[in-house]
């Protein structure tokens, strides 16, 4: 057999391999969609269970020594370049994998999903001392798996590669300190000088919670929801999971608040574009699966702050809000646009936060999670830390734990984690400005409601590459230049600017 056919064996086995091990994979997260959507209260212990076998299962299909066979006898050079890209993500889960234990794995899925109930209870009563044990022990169960993979690196690093292995940290912490240097000074001069800018969504609360289900669907068809591929439910912290045939996105509802469930609906369906447009011939393929979290919060932060809180967009929407709460028939399109646009600074909640302070959030828990992962801060300092931080950052000092340390679910299920949702909107901004500059009049398109050229704009650019480039090349392919942060900024200050009549 010629080393061409042997290079065609192989990588038709290790695609089919690679498959299992993708089936295996989005079958537990249906199981985690339902624990956090469906699942009665008491279902935890079965679901531990359940989970961590399946993720043994998929750790001994990653580690399989015959699949580091199969990647052994491909030869690269007869490959085309779309092979070429399956072989090097195979391959880099691979190597990463072989170097975790079974057991670790399994007491990390295990620990994990008995880890989301525990938070649970310890927000609803204010109690991290009660999760600070829980917390400590996946601190060091994630720790132990970043010195396996690689013990001569910092381990925050190792675990920030899962999400973002091609973006460095040294280029995130970039971005950071600008948008420290340029973020804090604006929402101080808006908090001393800015305009007032008006509520006006106050005085026709409350907001039935029905209601606002039946605003939020109509808003998916008018963004074009596919139905046939996608559903809407709730949970306590908005999500999304799926693929390109199944993908399910969740959002919440606050009766004194229509615009916060509004805009999370929104942003859930950006995820959703991205999962539902994947290509479907490559399903269970890396080929077919999304490129990274910064990647994939480009599209919801696009979604959300782009599209749903432009003044085209509620040009448009108002009136089918109106409709659904009549008592809201006086706000008029300029006044919605400069509503959702409010910022809060005095907000204590990440997922509350307004587009600007919202970065102040995410560096916030940067910063706390790598010096708790290091070691720099013990876990009993977490509380006084956050506090203090953002104070610093935000002007504003948590009164409970519920709204400080505690409020985000992420710590729960690993660390690393939150970089990724500046990353998106530094890219958002990016892929915007790349979009106006290639499609005509966006803001026509959107006060119309005919979102398909942006659709398939972002199909084109960005979804239907899959995991084909890495995540560099993916956004110089989609925008023509490497990540920068001067669109947001630009972006940022020109739309805050002009709002706040600075």
């Amino acid at each position: 057999m010629s080393a061409i056919a042997d290079t065609e064996d192989a990588y038709e086995e290790l695609t089919d391999r690679y498959a299992r091990i993708a089936h295996v994979e989005k079958a537990a997260g249906v199981l985690n969609w339902d624990q956090q959507v469906m699942m009665p209260d008491e279902g935890t212990p079965a679901r531990s269970g359940q989970l961590s076998a399946l993720s043994a299962v998929r750790h001994d299909l990653v580690t399989d020594p015959e699949l580091g066979e199969l990647l052994d006898a491909i030869d690269l050079d007869d490959l085309n370049d779309d092979e070429a890209a399956v072989v090097r993500e195979i391959r880099y889960e691979h190597e990463r994998a072989v170097e975790v234990p079974e057991d670790l794995v399994e007491e990390i899925s295990r620990t994990q999903s008995e880890a989301q109930e525990v938070w649970q209870d310890a927000r609803a009563n204010d109690d991290f001392e009660g999760f600070a044990p829980t917390l400590t022990q996946l601190r060091d169960l994630h720790v132990e798996r970043a010195e396996h993979i690689d013990p001569d690196r910092d381990p925050f690093e190792v675990m920030y590669d899962d999400s973002e292995r091609d973006l460095p940290m040294e280029t995130v912490e970039r971005i950071f300190d600008r948008i420290r240097e340029e973020l804090i000074p604006l929402v101080e001069e808006i908090e001393e000088r800015g305009d007032d800018l008006p509520r006006p969504f106050d005085a026709a609360a409350p907001y039935d919670p029905d209601a606002q289900r039946a605003l939020h669907e109509d808003a998916l068809d008018r963004l074009g929801f596919d139905r046939d591929r996608a559903r809407l439910d709730t949970s306590p912290h908005p999500f999304t999971f799926g693929n390109q045939f199944d993908c399910r996105i969740t959002t919440r509802f606050d009766e004194a608040d229509p615009i916060d469930g509004l805009m999370s609906t929104i942003h859930e369906f950006g995820h959703a574009t991205y999962q539902l447009g994947l290509p479907q011939d490559h399903y269970a393929n890396p080929l077919g699966e999304s490129r990274s979290s910064g990647v994939h919060e480009s599209q919801s932060r696009f979604w959300e702050n782009h599209v749903g809180r432009t003044r085209a967009f509620w040009d448009g929407f108002l009136p089918t809000f109106q409709e659904h709460f009549p008592g809201a028939e006086d706000v008029t399109p300029e006044a919605a646009y400069r509503a959702v646009n409010r910022i809060y600074p005095d907000n204590l909640i990440r997922v509350e936060a307004d587009e600007l302070t919202y970065h102040l959030h995410i560096v916030l828990r940067h910063e706390i999670g790598r010096a708790f992962v290091n070691g720099e801060i013990d876990v009993d300092e977490l509380p006084i830390v956050w506090n203090d931080r953002m104070e610093e950052y935000l002007g504003v000092r948590p009164d409970t734990d519920a709204n400080g340390v505690l409020q985000d679910i992420h710590w729960s299920m690993g660390f690393a984690a939150f970089e990724s949702y500046t990353i998106g909107s530094v890219l958002a901004a990016q892929l915007d400005h790349a979009m106006r500059e290639d499609l005509d009049d966006v803001d026509a398109l959107i006060r119309e409601g005919e979102f398909e050229p942006i659709h398939e704009w972002m199909t084109e650019n960005v979804h239907s590459h899959g995991k084909r480039y890495r995540t560099d090349e993916l956004i110089e392919e989609a925008t023509g230049e490497p990540l920068t942060a001067d669109y947001f900024v630009e972006y940022a200050t020109e739309k805050f600017t002009d709002l706040y009549g600075l």
